[in-house]
C-alpha cells in the first residue's frame, strides 16, 4: 500500500489538463468547491495517484454539476456546499478510516443523472457481478432499460468525452422540452420520478407527456433496482449511497 504522499507527489500530474478541459465549456460545469482533507482520504483509499485523472478529480474537484445539474460526477466536496452534492467517498460507502482490506466491490459509482442513471467504474470481476464490459471500463445503468450497458471507455476517457459536450447527443431521446427549468431547481441529492416511468412503452414514447416531481435519489435508485428484480429476477447490484 502507497502512502498518500506516494499518490499526490508524482510527475505529470493530470490536474492541469483536467482543469483546462473543465473550463473548455464543452458543456455547462459548475465545479464544487473541494475540501483538501476529505479529497485525500479519498485518494488514500483508492490507491490511485494524481497522474490520472479519477485522482486529479477526487483531490482537486468538490464535483461536477453538468447541463444545469443533469448530470452530477462524485468529487470530494466541501461541507456546506450549497449544491448539496455528496462525496464520491460518501456514495460508495468508504470506511471512516483508512482500510487497506476494502474494495468497492462490483464497482465505483462515478456519476448520477436526474433521471436515475448511473456511471460506475468497474471491478476486477465484471463478470462475477453480472456486469458487461471489461476491468475498469465505465458502464451505465439505464433507467430507460434497468440494465447496465458498456460504454468503451475508462475513467478518463469517459470524463473527457462527457466534457466534450457528448451528453447532448448521448441524452437525445431522454429529454423533452423546457427539461433545463425543471433540472436546474433540484438539489444535489434529489432526481425527477417520473410517471408513466421511463421503462414502461408509454413513457419512453411521449417523455413530455410524463408527469415529474423531485423526489430523493435514493428512492428513484431504490425503485429502479426493485423493478429490475420483480421483472426478470435480475439484480443490477449497487447503485450508490445518496
Amino acid at each position: 500500500m502507497r502512502d498518500l504522499s506516494q499518490l499526490i507527489d508524482v510527475e505529470d500530474p493530470a490536474w492541469p489538463a483536467l482543469r483546462q478541459e473543465i473550463e473548455a465549456g464543452g458543456v455547462p460545469a459548475d465545479a464544487c468547491p473541494v475540501d483538501a482533507d476529505l479529497g485525500g482520504a479519498t485518494l488514500h483509499q483508492l490507491q490511485v495517484t494524481a497522474r490520472s485523472y479519477l485522482g486529479a478529480f477526487v483531490l482537486h474537484c468538490g464535483g461536477l454539476v453538468l447541463d444545469q445539474g443533469w448530470l452530477r460526477v462524485f468529487g470530494s466536496p466541501a461541507s456546506g456546499d450549497p449544491q448539496g452534492m455528496p462525496g464520491l467517498a460518501h456514495v460508495n460507502g468508504f470506511p471512516p478510516e483508512f482500510d487497506p482490506t476494502w474494495q468497492p466491490g462490483a464497482g465505483l459509482v462515478v456519476a448520477h443523472d436526474v433521471l436515475g442513471g448511473v456511471f460506475a467504474v468497474n471491478g476486477a470481476d465484471p463478470d462475477r457481478a453480472g456486469r458487461p464490459g471489461a476491468p475498469g471500463e465505465v458502464v451505465y445503468f439505464a433507467p430507460d432499460s434497468l440494465r447496465w450497458e458498456a460504454l468503451g471507455a475508462g475513467h478518463s476517457a469517459w470524463l473527457s468525452w462527457i466534457l466534450s459536450g457528448a451528453l447532448e447527443q448521448f441524452y437525445e431521446a431522454l429529454r423533452w422540452p423546457g427539461w433545463r427549468d425543471e433540472v436546474k431547481a433540484l438539489r444535489g441529492t434529489e432526481g425527477l420520478s417520473l410517471f408513466p416511468p421511463l421503462w414502461s412503452a408509454e413513457g419512453r414514447n411521449d417523455l413530455a407527456a410524463t408527469s415529474r416531481r423531485p423526489v430523493p435519489m435514493v428512492e428513484i435508485l431504490g425503485i429502479a433496482r426493485d423493478t429490475s428484480k420483480q421483472f426478470d429476477g435480475v439484480d443490477p447490484g449497487f447503485l450508490g449511497t445518496v
